[in-house]
């Protein structure tokens, strides 16, 4: 398999109640633990950058996990500390919709952004090292993240609005904040996300790739994929073996260290700087 790291998304559906996000959080965890057990030849699981160095060393997949839906919490910060000691290591604040840490983008013609509990989390997982992740959040959540933050933050999976109007990209002046930020936005390979038609190829998402790497520069792009949660894919990009391909496509368009930089540099800068 090569060196890598992955990150597995534990998704909770906006449609769980508080304790049905919980047990689904816990079954996906538990269903994670089992799965990478049986690969330990392949795979090891890591909660710390230290483990990532020493997965990569022996020749194995990192495997990192994260969390889709602040629904997760049931509405404490108790249930992100104990996700964080089982080896959580980021949270996507919301999915499209509302939760009790604010409104996703499908809720941005409200004008909401972050609840007071959400700036509680924020807070709660700069403490804890946590990565704070912005995709799905509404603009004005985006907003009251990035007053909120004392450390970098991450769009895991989001584009640049300015070659895809889809709300869940980011705008020009979104992606600036999170270049001084210090934080990292990660391409999403959703051809709704990728172009206004809904039609894409590897080349789109090098589009996106030349776009922000000209708005912002190489140290805040990585590749965020979102294999996991998109119901199509580009017509040349169907699973993760097409991430080579991309890699070597981005060999060609930039130098070495820019490209060690996208494919996963930068994420790992920030993992470094986690205790």
């Amino acid at each position: 398999l090569g060196q890598a790291v992955q990150v597995f998304a534990l998704c909770v559906s906006p449609a769980c109640c508080e304790i049905d996000a919980v047990r689904r959080a816990f079954a996906l965890i538990d269903r994670y633990n089992r799965e990478i057990l049986k690969y330990p030849e392949w795979v090891l699981p890591c909660n710390r950058y230290s483990d990532v160095q020493d997965a990569l060393r022996r020749g194995k997949v990192a495997a990192l996990l994260s969390i889709e839906g602040g629904e997760a919490l049931a509405g404490g910060v108790e249930a992100l500390r104990i996700y964080e000691r089982l080896g959580v290591r980021s949270l996507c604040l919301t999915h499209n919709a509302r939760n009790e840490l604010g409104d996703g983008v499908a809720f941005s013609e409200t004008g909401g952004g972050l609840t007071p509990f959400g700036k509680e989390v924020v807070r709660e997982m700069n403490r804890l090292d946590m990565l704070v992740d912005v995709s799905h959040l509404s603009e004005a959540g985006f907003w009251d993240v990035l007053e909120t933050t004392s450390q970098p933050v991450i769009a895991s999976h989001s584009n640049a609005k300015a070659l895809c109007a889809n709300q869940r990209n980011l705008t020009d002046e979104q992606l600036r904040a999170i270049r001084d930020n210090g934080g990292v936005v990660g391409i999403n390979y959703y051809p709704a996300f990728l172009t206004d038609d809904g039609k894409a190829t590897q080349e789109d998402i090098l589009a996106h790739i030349r776009y922000m790497a000209s708005l912002i520069g190489c140290d805040h792009i990585g590749l965020g994929s979102d294999f996991d949660g998109i119901p199509t894919w580009p017509a040349d990009v169907a699973d993760v073996t097409a991430v080579e391909g991309i890699i070597n496509a981005l060999a060609r368009h930039f130098s070495p260290k820019e490209t060690e930089q996208i494919a996963g540099g930068n994420f790992m800068r920030l993992m470094r700087g986690q205790s």
